[in-house]
């Protein structure tokens, strides 16, 4: 199966897991359209396959538990998106091509929402059937250091302190450490959980994972450069008028697109050390490299 058909075949199912996580909630009608429609806005849902193509990349099969841990994880990222357009943060009113989540339900409900889907993604977790007891432990664990003060929240708060300060380039690389990629890598990390893989497999996750987060971050770096806000669904030229510090702005454009292709050739390096097929992974890499939005 190539990348293609693979997300044509995963993502609606993503997606209707994530809908009928939400819609079978008791909870007020405000609070679950807010959840419910930044889900749905749609997106590259790069996580939860991640998850997935190493799954399928290292047992070969199917797990049925492995959408849901999937949708909790996109649950994570889109929290995180909700609370990052605030007026307090980066005070954006376009995602995915869609009025931001504040913009349509308020600041509250927003942020009230933006908490829901991190909370509840704990819960979906916590209460998966066919994983072990041990396993659920290690993947909550997991799940908590990558989103929280020491992975994702952390490096949004190294974001927010860096502006209208000129970074280092070391400086740079850890706030997009914990603010993208410690979140990314977990995608791939739990994926081998489920799959089972050895601790020498999953330590060469681990540096796929950061390698990836870093050439992901670094894309995107780039792509607000030179990306329309048609083309990204949100609004470009962002970071360079919220004083940002960039690779673009730290090393040049030509310099940021050598940084991109040598953390791009770290994390195939890391994934030829696996046994297996990698075909999935490696098609990824290439289009989290060279997307366009």
């Amino acid at each position: 199966m190539n990348l293609t058909e693979f997300r044509t075949h995963y993502e609606p199912l993503i997606q209707q897991q994530m809908a009928e996580q939400i819609l079978s909630l008791s909870i007020p009608n405000s609070l679950k359209e807010s959840m419910h429609y930044s889900l749905q806005a749609g997106g590259k849902r790069i996580r939860p396959i991640l998850l997935l193509a190493v799954l399928h990349e290292l047992s070969g099969e199917e797990h049925p538990d492995a959408l849901k841990v999937a949708a909790a994880i996109e649950m994570i990222h889109t929290y995180s998106l909700i609370h990052d357009d605030l007026p307090s943060m980066d005070n954006d009113d376009l995602r995915r091509g869609m009025p931001t989540n504040h913009k349509v339900f308020g600041e509250a409900v927003a942020i009230l929402a933006g908490d829901a889907l991190l909370t509840y993604s704990f819960g979906i977790v916590a209460r998966l059937q066919h994983v072990s007891s041990d396993d659920k432990v290690r993947l909550i664990d997991l799940m908590s250091v990558s989103s929280g003060a020491e992975g994702m929240v952390g490096g949004q708060v190294l974001d927010i302190e860096g502006e209208e300060k000129k970074l280092t380039l070391q400086e740079l690389e850890q706030v997009h450490r914990l603010k993208t990629g410690a979140l990314l890598t977990y995608s791939i990390l739990a994926g081998g959980i489920l799959a089972k893989a050895s601790n020498k497999e999953m330590m060469a996750l681990s540096r796929f994972g950061e390698h990836l987060g870093l050439a992901f971050q670094i894309q995107d770096d780039i792509l607000d450069v030179t990306g329309t806000s048609a083309e990204l669904g949100k609004t470009a030229g962002k970071d360079e008028s919220s004083e940002k510090s960039t690779y673009p702005g730290l090393l040049t454009l030509p310099k940021a697109k050598e940084k991109l292709e040598f953390h791009a050739s770290q994390a195939i390096d890391a994934l030829h050390s696996l046994n297996g097929e990698k075909s999935l992974l490696l098609q990824l890499t290439h289009l989290i490299v060279q997307r366009k939005s």
